[in-house]
């Protein structure tokens, strides 16, 4: 439970038209019954226009400043009424009350727990039960694909209902206007509620817009209020006056209009308008048949036709629906620019979209005869679209990152509609399931508005600054698998020191800008983790709104290593033996899978190999590819003193061999599967702690034993795993020593082989990808980036006596510290900030 100290102020929103003996009840039980500290309590009651005595006895039954009274000169309905109060409420959280309830004594407290413990969730929906507490009147909420939102399990006894359907917590689309709480930031931020509805769906409207927005909508079964249902209706409809089904057919269009997407409005809303006409004359059983000559032959009828109210509300609600649908496109237009989950995310929520909700026969025969030909069925179930963008070359032959990027468009394409792009001009991809395309920076805005989710890789982010802008909606998942200025480091030996720094900026400043706007991050190890928890933190966005939301951190920034195909290799034509002239069937062949750069250590292995050359004279080391298939990344100098080092040694094309061209992606099982053991060798830095070497992937999936130097990610899972041997960096003679087992110690090559076959499986490329698979099934932004977001509570300003001894202390220490000067300067420092400040206030009061 929330300590009292950290309470918000909470704002009471309470709307009379006409029944003041209710609302009084109502206000007099939020003040005495609630189990909540009182001067956190705001309560607002808005008259609107009862044009009785509501006003008179309202101030005569309360104490003054027990409530805040506030008349309207017009009836603005529920939704005009409640957002009169909010743009005066203080508190922020904003609680709706309909003055025929009463609450419970934890009715706020239950809610304000939630509000605090889950910062994603912008508003709570109570259990509202009937007045007596044992029949249900809001439990949860579903929406149809036509626009109706409706109350399930309305009116059913609770004692008939299981524990699963109104006693646990879940997330909903809507919660029920009647006992309602919404952050105050977020009600602000979407408007509030659409005062075009005037009462009815602008609940299921308020909700389903948060929910557009990445919000959460919470079911909290503690948070409890009791309803006389419709009580207030009452005073202005009647069963057969039809002024509530106007309404609901009214804004149920309204709403299906602002909120669907564009591709699913155009299917639904026909049928939808289909649809209401089909239930107003079925509603009015009116005789479809009368003014058909088919049906009605003999002369012609003028006299008018009775229509009964109940189906004049369907017609008369269609028309309206069209005469406000120039400022509803409008309000439209916002809904959808900003909106950050689909249609899909949200279908879960609906409950069940195909549900008819009317028991009528002529209308169930329409019903399923427009979803039948709309197609309704498949419109709620299309698949998300993400944008995976890589900046590495899409060709046969590709490196690390754009493997990455091939096989995350690969796994997430069985459950979404994908698409690759590469910003490299080098795109001459492989045959794929999904569209691989390159794009120049100036064609990436296409893309982008296309996908509702965009992963990225590298130096993207820089190419696409729309999706830097602080309000975009787009959700975007940063791969940070590779820390690029730590390799950096190594890759600019040599250059000018000014350059060099220069460049360092510049790399860490694209990776600041992933850090301050992605939504989720992978990397690939539990080190580099805490690496990237700790950069996170140092640009502030490790927040406690983003610790309370998950104090592990793993919904924003998840391990999902670089990973292998789950089938085994299999071999596809020739590899090492057939392509490479001087190495004979007989010799044992260690192979160097992957470019030589300058954070690797080729020279250490050179040098174990000429030594393990005396006693072995078989032995053969095999560079896999010098040349980076991107043209994009420079050449660096290891490469050629690797050579220059077999050379005199006399080992090049004896017992080293280098392999110029990058061997294709789908060929590389060929020349994995002819090698003994594979290695990697690297130094003792800061890029090795946090490195994850991809390429030892390729030998646990072809079941090599691996030889690797010790200090990063991969040495532990060697070494725990007893996938091979574990070698000091630059140390040659262990090295070589550890080769020499690997290769001709075949018990131990076996053991190694047997265990590799289990963990490979924890490698796979969907294992490995699992985290990033269960984010975007349901994609939300990370809840720091949330419209709307504000701070629940805030610190009470420091006021009379207790200023005065804060001051007191704080001239004592200044003092103390650094003498009359220290005091001077600090008090001439916050002199310049109140004036600085006051200097700003004027400015606002004057725009």
């Amino acid at each position: 439970m929330t300590q009292v100290d950290a309470l918000p102020l909470v704002s009471v929103i309470v709307v009379n038209y006409r029944r003041p003996a209710d609302t009084i009840a109502c206000l007099r039980a939020l003040r005495a019954e609630l189990d909540y500290p009182p001067e956190l309590l705001e309560i607002l009651c808005v008259d609107n226009a009862s044009n009785d005595d509501s006003v008179e006895w309202i101030k005569a039954a309360l104490p003054d400043g027990d409530i805040r009274l506030i008349t309207s000169a017009e009836n603005r309905g529920f939704a005009g009424g409640c957002n009169l109060a909010a743009e005066q409420a203080r508190g922020s959280v904003l609680a709706l009350l309909n003055n025929d309830a009463r609450p419970h004594r934890s009715w706020v407290r239950a809610a304000v727990d939630v509000l605090h413990a889950e910062p994603s969730v912008a508003s709570v929906a109570s259990k509202v039960v009937n007045w007596h507490g044992d029949s249900v009147d809001f439990v949860d909420g579903g929406l149809t694909w036509f626009g109706m939102g409706y109350k399930r399990h309305a009116e059913i006894p609770l004692d008939e209902l299981p524990d699963t359907e109104h006693d646990r917590r879940k997330d909903v689309l809507f919660g029920s206007g009647s006992a309602l709480f919404v952050r105050a930031g977020a009600f602000t931020e979407l408007g509030g509620f659409d005062e075009r509805f005037f009462m009815f769906y602008e609940d299921v409207d308020l909700g389903w817009r948060l929910n557009l927005r990445g919000w959460r909508v919470r079911y909290v079964p503690d948070s409890i209020a009791y309803h006389r249902h419709h009580a207030t209706v009452s005073e202005v409809d009647s069963a057969d006056a039809g002024r509530e089904t106007y309404l609901l057919e009214r804004n149920g269009l309204a709403t299906l209009y602002k909120n669907l997407s564009k591709e699913t409005l155009d299917k639904v809303l026909p049928a939808a308008l289909s649809l209401t006409v089909r239930r107003a004359t079925a509603r009015g059983e009116l005789d479809p048949h009368q003014l058909d000559l088919e049906h009605t032959g003999g002369p012609a009828q003028t006299q008018p036709v009775a229509v009964p109210r109940s189906a004049l509300a369907g017609v008369l609600a269609v028309d309206q629906f069209v005469q406000q649908l120039p400022a509803l496109g409008a309000d439209r237009e916002v809904v959808q620019a900003n909106r950050s989950r689909t249609d899909t995310d949200l279908l879960p929520l609906m409950r069940n979209a195909l549900e008819p909700a009317y028991p009528l026969p002529r209308y169930l025969e329409a019903h399923d005869i427009l979803v039948e030909a709309f197609g309704i069925a498949d419109v709620f179930g299309k698949r998300r679209r993400i944008l995976v963008i890589t900046g590495d070359a899409l060709t046969q032959r590709m490196a690390g990152p754009a493997i990455r990027a091939w096989n995350i468009a690969d796994v997430l394409s069985a459950e979404h509609e994908v698409r690759l792009v590469t910003v490299n001009p080098s795109c001459a991809p492989p045959p794929a399931s999904f569209p691989v395309s390159a794009a120049k920076r100036a064609e990436l805005d296409e893309p982008i508005e296309w996908a509702d989710i965009v992963l990225l890789q590298g130096h993207v982010l820089e190419m696409a600054p729309a999706l830097k802008k602080e309000h975009s909606n787009k959700i975007v998942v940063c791969d940070l698998y590779d820390p690029m200025h730590l390799e950096l480091l190594e890759q600019g030996r040599g250059e000018a020191d000014d350059r060099r720094l220069a460049d360092l900026i510049g790399v860490t400043k694209v990776i600041d800008a992933q850090l301050e706007r992605g939504d989720f991050f992978l990397c690939a190890s539990a080190r580099q983790r805490h690496f990237w928890l700790g950069h996170l933190a140092a640009l502030g966005r490790i927040t406690p709104r983003l610790y309370d939301a998950d104090p592990s951190m793993r919904s924003l920034l998840a391990v999902a290593p670089f990973g292998l195909p789950a089938e085994p290799p299999s071999r596809t034509g020739p590899g090492i033996r057939g392509s490479i002239p001087g190495i004979a069937d007989g010799d044992h062949i260690v192979l160097w899978a992957g470019g030589v750069y300058s954070w690797f250590d080729p020279l250490t292995l050179v040098r174990a190999i000429s030594t393990l050359r005396e006693r072995r004279p078989d032995v053969r080391l095999v560079f896999l590819g010098m040349r980076h298939p991107n043209p994009e990344v420079a050449t660096m100098d290891t490469g050629e003193r690797t050579r220059e080092l077999a050379d005199s040694l006399g080992l090049t094309d004896k017992h080293v061999f280098f392999n110029e061209n990058w061997v294709p992606y789908a060929e590389r099982q060929n020349w994995l599967m002819d090698a003994d053991c594979g290695v990697t060798t690297h130094f003792e830095h800061v890029e090795t702690t946090f490195a994850f070497r991809t390429r030892v992937l390729d030998y646990l999936w072809s079941g090599l034993p691996i030889v690797t130097t010790d200090g990063d990610a991969f040495a532990d899972v060697v070494r725990a795993e007893q996938l091979g041997v574990v070698v000091p960096a630059e140390d040659p003679d262990a090295l070589a020593d550890a080769l020499e087992k690997a290769l001709y110690d075949t018990e131990f090559a076996r053991s190694c082989r047997e265990r590799m076959s289990v963990v490979a499986q924890r490698f796979t490329w969907q294992n490995a990808l699992a985290p990033l698979l269960e984010f975007c099934r349901d994609a939300r932004p990370a809840a720091d980036r949330l419209a709307g977001a504000e701070p629940l509570t805030v610190s009470k300003p420091l006021r009379g006596t207790e200023l005065l001894r804060r001051d007191l202390a704080l001239m004592r220490e200044y003092l103390s510290d650094g003498g009359p000067g220290e005091l001077a300067r600090r008090a001439g420092g916050r002199v310049r900030r109140l004036a600085g400040q006051m200097v700003k206030r004027r400015e606002r009061g004057n725009g």
